[in-house]
């Protein structure tokens, strides 16, 4: 599926903002990567945000990219993804959302972010936010016309310290009410491996300020998850690997 870009901000050799893995996956599971990509359009470019704040946290969910082909691949499900960075339009915040396009990231300013006027906002909503979302509807409708339950599964990363605080869980599930029984049963059986540091809405407590979960999922009564893996933890391509393997085990488990 290819999710047609708003043209005043996404030129011809700008990638398009969604990205579709397996489309074809039988599984249940429908992963979503908010905020696997860190790319910006050329026409915010410079963006006045060095390469290296490019690759840390504040521009995407490190690790998850990688992962999300993994489990597609695994569970034979499909993996729908966002590629441009979290600075550029947060696609887990409602595009409304003061923080939605920040001004400052964890101590980071943002100068292309500074008095964004309201056709700037719409702009970056229409040619990022909208597509991806309306990518996300999509599969969930053509899946209920064929009468097939889905399990949609949010894949995030988190930062070992923030503000100078020390993380110390190595996984965490997110979860806000609704249909919260597979979030549910997948905490379970995170925590009875007796293995890892397992928070339950840590570092992130699942509420208003998130979008994709709430938006996809409450309202139609639908079973999710969001999960949260410490970075350092996915430094490597073996770490994404074994990852991929405990979380297919934890989520059939839990289905």
């Amino acid at each position: 599926m290819n999710c047609q870009p708003s043209q005043s901000l996404l030129g011809a050799d700008d990638p398009i903002p969604v990205r579709i893995v397996n489309p074809a996956g039988t599984s249940s599971f429908l992963l979503i990567g908010d905020h696997a990509g860190n790319a910006v359009p050329a026409y915010l470019t410079p963006f006045g945000v060095s390469d290296e704040e490019m690759v840390r946290h504040i521009a995407w969910d490190i690790g998850i990219a990688e992962l999300g082909e993994r489990l597609a691949t695994a569970l034979d499900a499909t993996f729908i993804s966002q590629r441009y960075s979290r600075l550029v339009i947060d696609c887990n915040r409602d595009p409304a959302a003061p923080d939605a396009m920040p001004e400052f990231s964890d101590g980071t300013t943002l100068p292309r972010n500074a008095a964004l006027s309201d056709a700037d906002r719409a702009t970056r909503v229409a040619a990022v936010h909208t597509p991806y979302h309306a990518a996300i509807a999509a599969e969930l409708t053509r899946r209920d016309a064929a009468g097939r339950e889905t399990v949609v599964i949010a894949l995030h990363s988190f930062t070992p310290t923030m503000r100078g605080v020390a993380r110390p869980w190595q996984i965490g599930v997110l979860h806000g009410g609704a249909n919260d029984s597979f979030a549910r049963a997948v905490l379970a059986g995170l925590t009875a491996r007796g293995d890892l540091v397992v928070g339950d809405n840590e570092p992130y407590a699942m509420d208003r300020i998130d979008y994709t979960i709430p938006q996809h999922a409450f309202a139609a009564g639908r079973r999710y998850v969001e999960t949260e893996i410490r970075q350092d933890l996915l430094a490597s391509h073996d770490q994404i690997a074994d990852w991929a393997t405990l979380l297919e085990e934890v989520f059939t488990t839990a289905l």
